[in-house]
């Protein structure tokens, strides 16, 4: 797998970016591909943004029910199943295309 096929998207809600903006370590979240393992995205982060990552935290993210209302009555259903990672980087690196400068 190439490391642009390892990671998607990088993750950017409000607790995302108040981890990515703590004073001991920055930490970036990631949605990954499901079949890559922590070395994997590591080294990924590192190539991709050319920062060095010093851990690596995975979690599956569940599929949660959904159900809309048409015309014809009730639909259910389910979202996408996914697989977030949280990378730490060592002090004083962060990725300048995610922070916006």
């Amino acid at each position: 797998m190439r490391n642009d096929q390892i990671i998607i998207e990088p993750v950017l809600t409000e607790k995302t970016n108040s981890m990515r903006e703590s004073e001991s370590a920055a930490k970036y979240t990631f949605k990954v591909n499901p079949r890559a393992n922590k070395i994997q995205i590591m080294e990924a982060v590192k190539s991709l943004f050319s920062v060095k990552p010093v851990d690596c935290k995975i979690i599956n993210v569940k599929a949660k029910p959904r159900q809309s209302r048409t015309k014809s009555g009730m639909r259910s259903g389910s979202t996408t199943p996914w697989k977030k990672a949280i990378v730490t980087l060592a002090a004083g690196n962060k990725i300048d295309i995610i922070e916006g400068a």
